[in-house]
């Protein structure tokens, strides 16, 4: 039952509330889907930690989708010894980067009043959900070698059923390894509290930029004469004592 409620009630459940929550975010609080960038109350620390947070985050995200798109494309690749190697170390470098990441950004929140201010209820809740994530990632990624191959060959069976609603979870629920069920539980987690979150910005990502033609900006006035301008009033002496 444990088993049944953890990876097929809880992923259907998060999927569900991901795209309704989602529709009706965009659809009625459209202002509100944004980043909320704290980058103005203080610059330098955020640099330092969202750079490997949103690099690592990057190449992790398409590393699994590989692997889940093309299964037997990575198990062929992973063929190899030296190739399973490559791969297994770039994932746990770019996982690292990921983690150092989290950490810079939490300790930012932490040490800075101004963005402690700022930080809202479900800030905290992501970065804990984050964090679990990202660890039980590493920890999976070290205990249980050759991560890239098993999530190819048992992983992806089990999500591929999901989305043609046979869900078949004997494999998955057959594991011994803690770490990755509670990574499979804190990924769907992470779904399903998106439409609560910032995270809601990365799904209005502004691609029509790539393409849109330049804005022109024009001085509709002669800036030279603004400069040399003397019709300038100082304005009306105060009348307070």
């Amino acid at each position: 039952m444990t088993n049944y409620l953890l990876f097929v009630a809880l992923p259907y459940l998060s999927l569900g509330i991901f795209l309704i929550g989602s529709i009706y975010r965009y659809r009625s609080r459209e202002f509100s889907v944004s980043s909320i960038s704290s980058e103005f109350l203080e610059g330098r620390k955020l640099f330092w930690g969202s750079q490997p947070f949103h690099w690592g985050l990057f190449f992790l995200f398409f590393g699994h989708l590989i692997a889940f798109l093309f299964p037997k494309a990575v198990l062929a690749w992973n063929g190899q010894p030296v190739r399973l190697l490559i791969l297994e170390i770039t994932a746990f470098t770019f996982g690292l980067s990921t983690f150092i990441g989290v950490i810079l950004l939490v300790n930012r929140r932490l040490i800075n009043r101004r963005v402690q201010i700022v930080t809202s209820k479900m800030d905290v809740v992501v970065f804990v959900v984050l964090l679990v994530q990202i660890i039980s990632g590493l920890l999976v990624a070290y205990h249980n070698r050759w991560g890239s191959s098993w999530f190819a060959a048992f992983i992806t069976p089990y999500l591929r059923s999901l989305f043609v609603f046979d869900p078949q979870i004997e494999g998955i629920a057959s594991v011994n390894s803690l770490s990755l069920k509670i990574h499979v539980v804190s990924a769907f987690t992470i779904i399903g509290i998106i439409p609560f979150t910032r995270f809601m910005h990365f799904l209005v990502y502004p691609l029509d930029y790539l393409w849109r033609s330049y804005q022109q900006v024009i001085w509709s006035w002669n800036r030279k004469h603004i400069r040399t301008s003397r019709s300038h009033s100082e304005g009306r002496q105060s009348t307070n004592n």
